[in-house]
């Protein structure tokens, strides 16, 4: 299982400056889809430093003040097979995430019911 899902509360609607593209993103939760294919315990706990080099557009998102992680789940499915699902419910965020593969977003503001995540990472 290298897939995992991070449950992003952003607490005021922000712009998220990356080096290429910038986000609006309004208050709410969001679901980042991502992987650790090289190693998912190093990949999650560089999520949860404050302090790192900028580099992909979640860096940029997590080192907002308003922005934090409330939950992340394990998912036994592929990264973009996930993405897709949760495309099916949540509002992607377009381009987020994605830029190395063909998927529309990586980053979809939900409504989380209770279950709901369980649902997508089946």
């Amino acid at each position: 299982m290298k897939t995992y899902c991070l449950l992003i509360r952003v607490r005021k609607d922000v712009c998220v400056k990356t080096r290429k593209k910038n986000f609006k993103l309004e208050k709410g939760l969001y679901l980042y889809v991502g992987s650790g294919k090289r190693g998912l315990e190093k990949r999650l706990e560089r999520h949860l430093k404050r302090k790192k080099k900028l580099f992909w557009h979640i860096d940029f998102l997590l080192d907002h003040p308003q922005a934090e992680i409330e939950k992340i789940f394990l998912s036994p499915l592929e990264e973009c097979e996930l993405a897709k699902k949760v495309s099916k419910s949540g509002i992607p965020v377009s381009g987020f995430g994605s830029s190395d593969c063909k998927c529309e977003s990586h980053l979809f503001r939900v409504q989380i019911s209770p279950g709901g995540l369980r649902e997508w990472s089946k």
